[in-house]
């Protein structure tokens, strides 16, 4: 596990009155130690082992084969989901470098607002209600997805936690009610009661802090959690420039995509990020992909705000309206969406 694992996994749902043991690992040694989890995790890949820990997940019911999902390292909850954030007005934060990388989302009837990855980074998921409906806001360092979900189920609010179980490298969430498992970057339940039952997925934006700012002068910001974390650290320094992916033993994108290139996802669609940078803007399958710099990696150096240039994505539909949509890394897609339309070259 990386040092943010470790530090979390003693915490096991209450805040730490400890300061955090912070250790920024190389892309390097994080690969070198993903081989022994991948060949651990293997063996493990057992219910009989996992009722332990979860005596009220339904085990006999799942889309997955059992040997795929893995241990990330924590326990359940050692990832500390946050309920009901504090917010404060935008005017009022100053902590945020104007680059800094937030996932924001916008209803009617309430003021946006914008949650800093400087926060999910160790947290991955923000249960929260705005204007009435309950959300899932969440975000998955290890394939860099970040997608808010409707957190209804049949009309009926549940809210999330961390399980510490990845499949594809990506987060295993768990639903409060059923302890069912959920694949988080596509929203679909795996295992226990909620098999095969899919979250609707609300249209977020991964923008940058400044760009928040100015679309949403009057917007609200989820205050800092009563954690102690290094908030503003990336414990993944150099992931996003590293040859293979944490915790995945699955294949490479086609067509010689880096696996851990970014795509911007739409549905079962994928466009590369690096041809949208170049092109600026995009009109393809009923949509307008537009790019413009500011934002900085926050999966690059050791400071989030120091990160490379990745820059502001927006989706369109052909009225103007916002689309769903995620920027993860392309050997995610590539997992989850194996039959996936890669948009590479506009024909």
């Amino acid at each position: 596990m990386t040092a943010r694992h470790a530090d979390a996994r003693s915490d096991a749902g209450q805040p730490s009155t400890r300061a955090p043991r912070t250790i920024w690992l190389s892309a390097s040694i994080i690969c070198q130690f993903a081989a022994l989890v991948l060949f651990a995790g293997a063996a493990l890949a057992d219910p009989l082992q996992w009722r332990r820990e979860w005596p009220n997940t339904d085990f006999t019911r799942s889309a997955v084969d059992f040997d795929e999902i893995m241990s990330g390292g924590p326990p359940k909850d050692g990832i500390p989901a946050i309920h009901a954030p504090r917010l404060l007005p935008a005017a009022a934060e100053t902590r945020l470098d104007p680059r800094e990388p937030v996932l924001s989302y916008d209803r009617a009837g309430a003021p946006a607002r914008a949650y800093p990855i400087r926060y999910l980074m160790w947290h991955e998921i923000v249960n929260d209600e705005v204007a009435g409906l309950p959300i899932a806001v969440t975000f998955c360092p290890l394939c860099n997805s970040g997608m808010v979900f409707d957190a209804r189920i049949d009309g009926r609010p549940h809210a999330f936690g961390v399980s510490g179980k990845l499949r594809h490298s990506d987060m295993i969430m768990y639903d409060r009610r059923t302890e069912s498992w959920w694949q988080q970057a596509v929203g679909e339940g795996i295992v226990g009661a909620y098999t095969g039952r899919r979250l609707t997925q609300l249209p977020a934006r991964m923008e940058s802090w400044q760009a928040f700012r100015e679309a949403h002068p009057d917007g609200l910001v989820m205050d800092e959690p009563d954690w102690r974390r290094a908030y503003g650290t990336n414990p993944y320094a150099g992931y996003d420039g590293a040859r293979r992916p944490f915790l995945y033993a699955g294949e490479d994108p086609p067509h010689g995509v880096p696996p851990l290139a970014r795509v911007v996802r739409v549905g079962h669609r994928a466009w590369p990020l690096a041809r949208l940078r170049e092109a600026g803007e995009i009109r393809e399958a009923g949509l307008v992909l537009s790019w413009r710099e500011g934002q900085a990696s926050a999966l690059d150096t050791a400071r989030i705000a120091a990160g490379r240039e990745v820059g502001n994505v927006v989706v369109r539909d052909a009225a103007g309206e916002d689309v769903a949509h995620d920027i993860p890394f392309a050997f995610a897609f590539h997992a989850l969406f194996p039959d996936g339309e890669w948009m590479l070259d506009g024909r």
